[in-house]
């Protein structure tokens, strides 16, 4: 009997390169301004890419980035994608008090409402951070009016992850829904399956298997995400980083829109506030 293929979540986070938390070490933050930005030129292939597939997705996205373009934020919602926020200034939340964390996390959702005038009800932390030292984060979300996260990265990871948590939506605290990336669970492990750099590290046909396996064995709608700056091969090369960060984030980053452009044509896609919100209301 054939089934409905189930819609995805398709998902960016809104961050330039020099924001990544793996070049933290080597890139100050007092020098972003200085950088050279190249978010603009980036969102707008992704618009296009999803344009020319007729996908609607979810962008978590910097207060640090919207209030330097507010432009690019209104034109993700004039193009009917759902603008999330991302924190304000990519800082990990493992790595803020509970009052600093909080300060973020409505400082970015007041921003990019202002900015956009439409509602901002999803967030995701900077590198998936939270996890069993900061479950209370969860609870300073839903106290500032987000009704879900997308922060849980459920596998072992050398800069985050949280392998025993749920692998598919879930309540958490005080009623926020989270809803982790999504992972195939092969061997006993959870193994990683929906995007940034495992995405381009792995061969396509593997990645495909693995989305596909989720939809049709665990009947779950899979949530995939990725950076602007994974399509930019022409991106500035940061000097003097380790062996292991430069393989992480330069790794086939030419052929990034190629495999974006097979995923968007192989799968169906929309935004991540339509796909789970509804579905898990009435739990709620």
């Amino acid at each position: 009997m054939a089934t409905t293929p189930l819609r995805n979540a398709f998902t960016i986070d809104v961050e330039d390169y020099f924001q990544v938390s793996a070049f933290a070490p080597y890139i100050k933050r007092s020098d972003w301004d200085a950088a050279e930005c190249r978010i603009e030129r980036n969102v707008d292939r992704i618009l296009k890419l999803l344009s020319h597939n007729e996908v609607k997705a979810t962008f978590f996205t910097l207060g640090w980035i919207a209030e330097r373009y507010p432009q690019l934020v209104r034109r993700l919602v004039e193009e009917g994608h759902e603008l999330a926020s991302h924190g304000y200034g990519h800082e990990r939340a493992s790595d803020l008090s509970r009052e600093a964390f909080t300060q973020d996390v409505r400082r970015a959702k007041a921003l990019l409402e202002d900015l956009a005038g439409v509602p901002v009800v999803g967030y995701r932390a900077p590198s998936f951070s939270i996890g069993v030292g900061n479950l209370w984060a969860f609870d300073v979300l839903g106290e500032a009016g987000y009704q879900y996260s997308s922060s849980v990265y459920p596998i072992r990871h050398d800069h985050y992850g949280m392998p025993d948590s749920p692998r598919f939506a879930y309540r958490v605290g005080s009623g926020l829904l989270e809803i982790p990336v999504t992972t195939v669970r092969l061997l006993n492990r959870n193994l990683p399956s929906s995007g940034g750099g495992y995405f381009r590290l792995l061969p396509y046909a593997a990645s495909r298997w693995m989305l596909k396996h989720v939809n049709r064995e665990d009947r779950e709608s899979a949530v995939f995400y990725f950076h602007p700056w994974e399509i930019d091969p022409q991106q500035p090369r940061v000097p003097g980083i380790d062996l292991k960060t430069r393989f992480r984030h330069y790794v086939n980053i030419p052929r990034m829109e190629q495999r974006l452009q097979c995923l968007l044509s192989d799968f169906q896609w929309g935004r991540m506030d339509q796909i789970f919100l509804a579905r898990h209301a009435a739990a709620h």
